[in-house]
């Protein structure tokens, strides 16, 4: 069976949109919050979006026994809630510590790695169009993370935030590849509720590590948690878990990578961070590529 008659792609790219917008806040959020340890927001972020989902996820269910019966591994799972984990407790301490523009460039480096992945070891083929349209875009990103380097002074520690944000970029590729695998033979409501609930177990058990116990949480922090819930969690990275059933991750990541321009262009008008010209230009960049990764899929709609 194919992918459209499954899920036409107008239907998708509708849902995709909607999460990319979300996407594109979850830095600026995270702003508002850097009283918090960085886990700590994670759990919250993820803790939330389980109790958001769990009337849902009660009602269309299916019984452990079921998903066992479909093939489903409960490790690889629970497994993919991990590697979420790990990736938001990354992507929200690079924030801390590196600009806005640079974590959302660094931590959406992916394409790249699942390109290559996919082709070499899932033995997938691409047109040459998405290649092209890969490396356009990873290009775009390389620049306007290089443009952001200037902004050492505001930024002292940005080389460990920019690291941050690449091991979240590396931890994401594992997490959309298990996704792939385990959305074939389960519903979205009880994929994303197992791997969001495991992930709030690990940012919760790295929360209690790295701080020696329970944090202070202020009411400002527990807002911006439900609203990274809501938002970049269920509507951001839920558009993308439907989506990886029928899309390849590769294309989906490289969409992905427009979250930086919504993000730098949010920046701008909320915390008064310029781009450059040269960023502006390499945000150019990233579009086109995205547009030529993306443009025949769409005419097929």
């Amino acid at each position: 069976m194919t992918d459209r008659e499954e899920a036409p792609i107008g239907k998708i790219v509708a849902l995709l949109i909607i999460g990319l917008l979300s996407f594109g806040f979850a830095p600026i959020l995270v702003r508002f919050a850097t009283d918090i340890e960085p886990m700590a927001l994670a759990a919250l972020r993820t803790g939330f979006a389980v109790v958001c989902l769990l009337p849902f996820w009660i009602w269309k269910r299916q019984p452990a026994s079921v998903l066992t019966s479909k093939g489903i591994n409960r490790l690889l799972l629970i497994l993919a809630g991990v590697c979420l984990g790990l990736h938001f407790s990354f992507w929200i301490a690079s924030l801390h510590y590196t600009s806005v523009a640079s974590a959302s460039v660094l931590v959406t480096m992916h394409p790249v790695m699942l390109i290559v992945a996919e082709r070499f070891i899932l033995s997938k083929r691409f047109r040459p169009a998405v290649w092209a349209g890969v490396l356009i875009s990873f290009t775009g990103s390389l620049l306007l993370g290089i443009a952001d380097d200037s902004s050492l002074e505001t930024f002292p520690d940005a080389l460990l935030g920019n690291t941050f944000a690449f091991t979240a970029a590396v931890i994401f590729v594992a997490y959309f590849m298990l996704g792939r695998k385990i959305r074939q033979y389960t519903e979205w409501i009880d994929y994303v509720f197992y791997v969001y609930l495991s992930a709030t177990l690990t940012c919760s058990a790295l929360t209690l590590y790295w701080v020696g116990g329970v944090p202070a949480v202020s009411g400002t922090a527990l807002l911006i948690g439900l609203a990274l819930a809501i938002g970049p969690t269920i509507l951001g990275h839920g558009s993308m878990n439907y989506a990886v059933k029928y899309v390849s991750p590769t294309l989906l990541s490289t969409l992905i990578l427009s979250e930086a321009v919504f993000a730098a262009i949010a920046a701008y008008f909320i915390f008064g961070e310029i781009p450059t010209p040269f960023s502006m230009s390499a945000m150019v960049i990233i579009m086109a590529g995205v547009s030529l990764t993306w443009f025949r899929r769409i005419q097929k709609s």
